[in-house]
């Protein structure tokens, strides 16, 4: 190669070398290195939190326990114990059955409360969401506690029906079952399902509807096709947000569920502490983990179906 042919090439390397300098010092001094800075520390902290005690769980499942010895000889039996007991299939598909119910029950009672409070209140919107929140203040355990006085055998329900003369014995089906676990769940995540709900609904142009009307929708039409579309993303993320730790919650079934109403979270707990089996306990953690989060995916992979399906 000649001299001449190769003084190209150097300054074709030399402007390469220049630009990817240039590249880096932008990189350096760029908002999008500053904002990595600044969340990097959080999110470090934060995964180090999450996900080591996840690892720690995975860890646990493929080992086996006798009393206090763990064997760290790994090993897949609990995790087909997990999934070959009737006990904890039928655990895992009323888990499943009831935080499907919840979900939908919590969503189409939330709905409407949103579609108030975006296109009827015009004044004072933040004092009326702080008017829905108020009630969840309280501790937990108190409006579980509540729950259970209002559904008991002799509690508000039975009382007031015995009273006018609608019942002449009190109803037994109320408490101690899966009825009592789905409406005191109900009640507890239904902020949490206005909410998003609400901020979906406040974001879609009003002018949409305008022109719906102006095109002869009525008002049924003009939801079915509008507003309701729209407000898919809202309906989609108070689902997830409902459906996914019900899943999981042992408290409620265990305080107004009795035998009849006890969840797959129920048992983990069982395992975690009376049956002082860890590992088990955590392949029956991981396999829910597993089952809601294939079961989440696809009721996304179907709204979003529907969503595509309106547009």
């Amino acid at each position: 190669m000649t001299a001449a042919s190769e003084a190209p090439a150097a300054g074709t390397a030399d402007r390469a070398g220049v630009a990817a300098l240039g590249l880096r010092a932008r990189f350096w001094r760029s908002e999008e290195l500053r904002g990595l800075t600044l969340i990097s520390p959080t999110f470090l902290y934060a995964l180090l939190l999450l996900l080591t005690p996840i690892l720690v769980i995975i860890a646990f499942s493929f080992w086996t326990q006798s009393y206090l010895d763990i064997d760290h000889t790994p090993t897949l039996k609990n995790y087909r114990e997990a999934w070959t007991d009737p006990l904890y299939r039928t655990l895992m598909f009323r888990s499943l059955g009831v935080s499907a119910l919840v979900t939908l029950i919590t969503v189409v009672l939330a709905y409407p409360m949103a579609y108030y409070l975006s296109f009827h209140v015009t004044h004072r919107k933040a004092l009326w969401l702080f008017l829905i929140t108020i009630p969840f203040w309280t501790s937990y355990l108190l409006r579980v506690f509540a729950w259970k006085i209002i559904l008991g055998y002799n509690g508000v329900v039975n009382s007031t029906f015995l009273e006018l003369g609608i019942i002449s014995a009190p109803m037994e089906f109320l408490l101690y079952n899966v009825n009592s676990v789905v409406i005191t769940l109900a009640h507890a995540w239904a902020p949490f399902a206005i909410l998003p709900i609400f901020v979906s609904l406040e974001k879609i142009d009003r002018s949409l509807l305008e022109a719906a009307t102006d095109l002869g929708d009525s008002p049924v039409m003009r939801f079915l096709r509008v507003t309701l579309p729209l407000s898919l993303p809202g309906i989609i993320a108070a689902s997830l947000i409902v459906f996914i730790p019900t899943v999981g919650d042992y408290v409620t079934p265990r305080l107004v569920g009795g035998k009849d109403g006890l969840m797959i979270a129920n048992m983990i707990q069982i395992q975690f502490g009376k049956a002082n089996n860890w590992p088990l306990g955590a392949a029956l953690a991981i396999s829910t983990m597993i089952i809601v989060t294939a079961a989440s995916l696809m009721f996304v992979g179907l709204m979003r179906q529907l969503t595509t399906r309106f547009r």
